[in-house]
C-alpha cells in the first residue's frame, strides 16, 4: 500500500491556481482495472484508490503517513517561472515580427 504525496499542478482550463495550493496524499492502485463485459465500464476491487487526502503542507502529509504506518513517495514541487505578457506588446515598435491583420 504505497501512497504518493504531491502538489498538483494548475489545470489547463483555468488561469488561476485554485486547487493547487494543498498537498495531496493518494494511494497507488493495488490492482489493474478491468473492463466490464456487459457495459464496457472499468471496474476495480481496490477501494483505496478512492481515498484522496489534502494537507496544507508536505510536512503534515508526511507526519500523517508516518503516524499511520503508510509507505509513501514524496514528489518534489515543481516551480514555474511566470511569463509576463501585456496586450500592448502586440503593437510595440520593437516587435520582432511585424504586426499583420
Amino acid at each position: 500500500m504505497l501512497a504518493r504525496i504531491y502538489r498538483p499542478s494548475k489545470t489547463a482550463m483555468q488561469s488561476g491556481r485554485a486547487k493547487s495550493q494543498d498537498w495531496l496524499l493518494e494511494f497507488e492502485p493495488a490492482s489493474a482495472r478491468k473492463s466490464d463485459p456487459l457495459m464496457g465500464w472499468t471496474q476495480t476491487t481496490d477501494t483505496q484508490g478512492q481515498v484522496r487526502l489534502s494537507f496544507p503542507t508536505s510536512e503534515d502529509a508526511i507526519a500523517y503517513a508516518q503516524k499511520h504506518g503508510i509507505a509513501f513517495q514524496l514528489s518534489a514541487e515543481k516551480t514555474t517561472k511566470p511569463i509576463l505578457k501585456a496586450y500592448a506588446d502586440n503593437f510595440a515598435s520593437g516587435r520582432k515580427q511585424p504586426w499583420t491583420h
